[in-house]
């Protein structure tokens, strides 16, 4: 392999370390990080890829082509670096936010909220059709974010159906697959089988979420290629409305009982002074100025340097 290839999948590794951390957090797509790095259109179609075609190719021209036919080397490099950021990441995400847990939202906030920039310039001519996409992937998002934490119990099933759940939840930017594990009251199961390492769990876990990543990919690469202009339109819409999700400052909403992390599903948005006058604590105001500024220039950033890479690319071809 050369050099080129060799650092192209070593970046694409450090981008799944990046969905993965984004993940854990119940808020947070790793659909986002994708799409902000460039990587989401290949991520999409590599993942329709694989079916009963792919075998066709396995039998009839052997293991190299059928691994060229779906990407294989880069759903390797960007899988290896989610489930290695996930399995080392977990327990850091999960002290930060429970210590820190106004910076946190606010570098999330600032996240998602330059995520729009990049996605909403690849839509060529904002018709009524994207504006309307648009509004309903915002009040998709605000109705994902108005849902309580339900309860149920961790079985083969339900983890299987769970994992599917998720995963669709997660190649969408800007609603978490965490979160959604979190509103159906099994992301303590599933946190605590990966601190644990419950094989068993994580295995009907994992099938569910392979199965859902396959179907809801085929889906999501067939929109994109057929409707791009309001399947990202949608997609803003989504983003803009999980901003409510990831506000900074937060209250215990009526009747929950927080004790433990702070997890943004399980309060209610409130101002910088009231959240100070209620809890007696500081706003921490200028951090999260500080920390979503931060993670707006990191995605501008991101995105200039997509943008070069793919001059560049041009420009030697």
């Amino acid at each position: 392999m050369s050099s080129l290839y060799r650092n192209r999948y070593i970046g694409v590794a450090v981008r799944g370390l990046a969905m993965g951390a984004a993940d854990v957090v119940p808020g947070v797509s790793g659909g986002t990080i994708a799409f902000i790095t460039g990587i989401y259109q290949e991520l999409l179609d590599s993942l329709s890829r694989i079916g009963p075609h792919t075998l066709t190719i396995l039998f009839k021209q052997g293991i190299a082509a059928a691994w060229r036919y779906i990407n294989g080397t880069f759903l390797l490099a960007l899988f290896s670096g989610v489930l290695i950021s996930i399995f080392s990441l977990a327990k850091v995400i999960s002290y930060l936010l429970a210590s820190y847990p106004i910076v946190v939202w606010g570098f999330f906030f600032g996240l998602i909220l330059a995520s729009v920039v990049p996605i909403a310039r690849r839509v060529p001519n904002w018709t009524w059709q994207c504006w309307l996409a648009l509004v309903l992937g915002g009040a998709l998002a605000i109705l994902v974010s108005e849902m309580r934490p339900t309860e149920i119990v961790a079985t083969p099933y339900t983890l299987f159906f769970s994992g599917a759940l998720a995963i669709c939840a997660m190649i969408l930017p800007g609603i978490s697959g965490s979160f959604i594990l979190l509103m159906i009251g099994i992301y303590p199961q599933v946190i605590s089988a990966v601190h644990q390492m419950q094989v068993s769990a994580l295995a009907w876990f994992g099938a569910g979420a392979v199965c859902g990543l396959l179907l809801f990919s085929r889906l999501l690469s067939w929109l994109m290629h057929r409707f791009p202009s309001v399947t990202l339109s949608f997609l803003v819409g989504i983003l803009l409305g999980s901003l409510k999700i990831v506000w900074p400052w937060k209250l215990a909403a009526k009747g929950v009982d927080i004790s433990g992390e702070k997890l943004a599903p399980m309060m209610s948005n409130v101002l910088p002074a009231e959240f100070a006058a209620v809890t007696g604590q500081p706003s921490f105001m200028l951090g999260a100025l500080s920390a979503a500024v931060a993670a707006v220039l990191l995605v501008l950033s991101i995105e200039w340097l997509h943008w070069r890479h793919v001059g560049n690319v041009a420009h030697q071809q």
